[in-house]
């Protein structure tokens, strides 16, 4: 895919979501827009091994989002890339919906990790790729996460524990925005140097 079409793409998931989210009455806008260019790299610029006709296949790459508040964004990409009818978003976090305001793996296929808490989802995605290596399987791990859970002990243990155990087929991604839910990053605790 060409930079030109996964811009365009950008543009038209930001779009949908804006409309599913007013369908909706709610929604988290500045969480879900953020993490859009990442997600489309993931899915559609040929990085992450998925199929949808396979959700549960066991060496597809996992995605944790541990910004659970994402899930919007991520279920409308999901959509796009066949995991479900694209209708069924219409249903966006109203009453007996699979899709609420963070993701369900028990309901929702593609998603590989329920999240919401901030914070736990790098130590999910490091149990996730040990698991792999125990197993022999080859399939990369790959975690989200959010400013504000730079700022959580458990984060920083988890990244410890990634480098104890030379997990090569972990990928962490920071979605850099400068905001949490209280305000800036940088205002209430700098997350700098982060590398």
């Amino acid at each position: 895919m060409e930079i030109s079409e996964l811009k365009a793409l950008s543009k038209k998931f930001r779009i949908e979501v804006l409309k599913m989210f007013m369908n909706a009455g709610s929604g988290h806008f500045g969480g879900s827009f953020s993490v859009v260019e990442i997600l489309i790299a993931l899915y559609f610029g040929g990085i992450m091994n998925v199929d949808p006709k396979r959700p549960l296949w066991e060496d597809r790459d996992r995605l944790v989002l541990s910004k659970g508040h994402a899930s919007g964004m991520l279920c409308a990409i999901l959509a796009e890339r066949g995991f479900y009818r694209k209708e069924l978003l219409d249903t966006y976090n109203q009453l007996n919906s699979p899709f609420g305001q963070h993701p369900d793996m028990n309901k929702i296929p593609g998603i590989d990790m329920s999240t919401g808490s901030l914070g736990h989802g790098l130590s999910v995605a490091v149990g996730m790729a040990l698991a792999a290596r125990m197993d022999k399987r080859s399939y990369r791990c790959f975690a989200i996460l959010g400013d504000a859970e730079m700022q959580s002990g458990m984060t920083y243990e988890a990244a410890m524990a990634a480098g104890n155990y030379g997990l090569d087929r972990l990928v962490m991604i920071l979605d850099r925005n400068l905001y949490t839910m209280d305000g800036s990053s940088e205002e209430l605790m700098s997350i700098e140097p982060i590398q």
